[in-house]
C-alpha cells in the first residue's frame, strides 16, 4: 500500500537524521538532533528552543526544553562534519535539476543588544544596511539555478574580540580561534572545500570580498575562476594598454607608476554607444529581469602584481537606462569565449543566496538563537542549514505553487496554559 505523503515525508525525515546521527557521536543525541530539526522545520514564530520545546513534546515541556538547551550549548560534535554530512545527502537530490554551476561567498548579519553574545560588535549589518551593533557570520554555498546550500558557516570574531580574555572565556571561545578577516575566513572556507572534493564552480562575490585583490588571486591560484564585484575606483589598464614597469612587483603607488592605469568607471563611461546591450537574465514573478550591460577585456593592477604574470579578464559592468551613471562593476576571470548572456547569467545567480538566508531567517529560524556561545551559535546554524538542506532534497515532493519551506507533518497540539515569552533574549 502506498504510504501517505506525510507518512512518506515522515519516514524521509528519519532516515535523513539517521545520517546526520552518524557524525555527532552518542546515541542519546539523536532524540534531540530530532526534534531540533523538526522544531525549526514546523510553523511558529520564534525558533529559539523553549517554544521548539512545547511544540515537540508538549507533555513534558521542561524536560524537553533542558534536553534541546543541552544538545545545542554543550554537546561536542562537529559542526563540520554535520555540515559534510548534510552537502552529501542533499547534493544529490540538488545535481538532479542539473550540475553545480557556482561557489557563492556572502556573509549573513544578526541584529543584537548589548555586548555578550560572542562576536557583537557595532560594525556593518547587513540585515539592517548600516552600521549597528550585530553579529556576522561568513558563509560558503554551492549552488545552481534551481537550489543552493551552504556548505561552510563560521562566525566573524572581531579583533576587540580576540584580545578580550574575560568575553572570550564566557562565550567559550577555542582558544585557537584568532583573529582573521572576512576574507581570510572566506579562502579557508573555498580551501576547504577543494580538498574535500566537492564539484566546483564559479566563485561568485560581492564587492565586499571582490575588491580584496589578494582574495582574487588566492582563488585563481586554486584553480578556480571567479566573478567578484568591485569598486567603481579599481585600478585597470584599458585595451591596448599594459604595464610600463616591468620586472618588479606593483606597489600601492598607482597612477605615478603606471600613467595607463584607469578606474573601472572612467572605462566604463568611455565605452561607445554600441557596446552597451540590454540582456535579460531570469524569469521574476512577473516578467524577465533584465538591464543595460557593456563588457570589456582589461587587465587589473593592484599591490604585489608581477607585470609580467598579468593576464587580462572581462570587466562587466551593468548601466540602467534610468540611471545617470553605472551602477555596478564586476572582474570574471571566465573564459574569453564566454558569451555575454552566460556572464551576466554567472553574475546574477548570486540572489540564489539572498533567497537561501530570507528563508533560513524567516522560515528556519536562523537567528532565532538566544545563547551567547561560540558553540551554540554555530551549533543552531549547523541545524538549520541541516534542516534547510532536508527541505530542498524535499522539492520534488512539492507542488511547483507551495513554498519550498512547507513540511507536511503536523506539530503536536500546545497545552492549553502554554505561554510562549515572545521576544528573544538579545544579548
Amino acid at each position: 500500500m502506498d504510504l501517505k505523503p506525510e507518512e512518506a515525508s515522515a519516514r524521509r525525515f528519519s532516515t535523513y537524521v539517521e545520517g546526520l546521527a552518524s557524525e555527532i557521536g552518542h546515541a542519546d543525541r539523536v532524540n534531540p538532533l530530532h526534534d531540533y530539526c523538526t522544531g525549526l522545520m514546523l510553523p511558529g514564530e520564534r525558533k529559539s528552543v523553549e517554544p521548539m520545546a512545547a511544540r515537540t513534546a508538549p507533555a513534558r515541556t521542561a524536560a524537553q526544553h533542558q534536553s534541546l538547551l543541552h544538545f545545542v550549548n554543550a554537546s561536542p560534535w562537529s559542526d563540520e562534519k554535520v555540515l559534510a554530512k548534510v552537502c552529501e545527502m542533499v547534493l544529490p537530490a540538488m545535481e538532479k535539476a542539473g550540475p553545480i554551476e557556482a561557489w557563492i561567498l556572502d556573509d549573513t548579519s544578526f541584529a543584537k543588544k548589548g555586548k555578550h553574545s560572542v562576536g557583537v560588535h557595532h560594525q556593518y549589518c547587513g540585515e539592517l544596511g548600516k552600521q549597528a551593533n550585530c553579529q556576522v557570520a561568513v558563509t560558503l554555498s554551492i549552488a545552481n539555478h534551481a537550489a543552493s546550500l551552504p556548505v561552510a558557516y563560521r562566525l566573524y570574531l572581531p579583533d576587540v574580540w580576540t584580545k578580550d580574555r574575560t568575553r572570550r572565556k564566557k562565550a567559550g571561545v577555542p582558544k585557537d580561534i584568532k583573529f582573521k578577516t572576512k576574507s581570510k575566513i572566506a579562502i579557508e572556507q573555498i580551501r576547504s572545500s577543494c580538498e574535500a572534493g566537492l564539484p566546483r564552480g564559479v566563485v561568485l562575490m560581492d564587492s565586499g570580498y571582490g575588491r580584496d585583490s589578494q582574495l582574487r588571486t588566492e582563488i585563481t591560484a586554486l584553480g578556480l575562476t571567479y566573478v567578484a564585484g568591485i569598486l567603481p575606483n579599481t585600478l585597470m589598464w584599458p585595451p591596448g594598454s599594459g604595464p610600463r614597469r616591468k620586472g618588479k612587483p606593483q606597489n600601492n603607488t598607482g597612477r605615478r607608476d603606471e600613467p595607463d592605469l584607469v578606474s573601472a568607471k572612467k572605462v566604463a563611461c568611455g565605452l561607445p554607444k554600441e557596446a552597451w546591450h540590454t540582456i535579460r537574465w531570469r524569469q521574476g514573478s512577473a516578467e524577465w529581469l533584465s538591464s543595460r550591460f557593456a563588457r570589456v577585456r582589461v587587465r587589473v593592477g593592484h599591490n604585489k602584481l608581477i607585470p609580467e604574470q598579468l593576464k587580462s579578464e572581462w570587466l562587466l559592468i551593468e548601466w540602467p537606462k534610468e540611471e545617470k551613471e553605472p551602477t555596478r562593476y564586476w572582474l570574471s576571470t571566465l573564459p574569453a569565449t564566454t558569451t555575454f548572456r552566460k556572464l551576466v547569467d554567472f553574475t546574477k545567480l548570486r540572489w540564489r543566496v539572498e533567497r537561501d538566508y530570507e528563508e533560513l531567517k524567516q522560515e528556519i529560524g536562523l537567528g532565532h538563537y538566544e545563547g551567547r556561545g561560540w558553540r551554540g551559535f554555530h551549533h543552531h546554524a549547523t541545524l538549520c542549514i541541516a534542516a534547510y538542506g532536508f527541505l530542498i532534497a524535499e522539492q520534488a515532493t512539492i507542488p511547483p505553487s507551495g513554498s519550498r519551506s512547507t513540511w507536511t507533518i503536523q506539530a503536536p497540539a500546545l497545552p492549553d496554559d502554554y505561554r510562549p515569552r515572545g521576544a528573544a533574549r538579545a544579548a
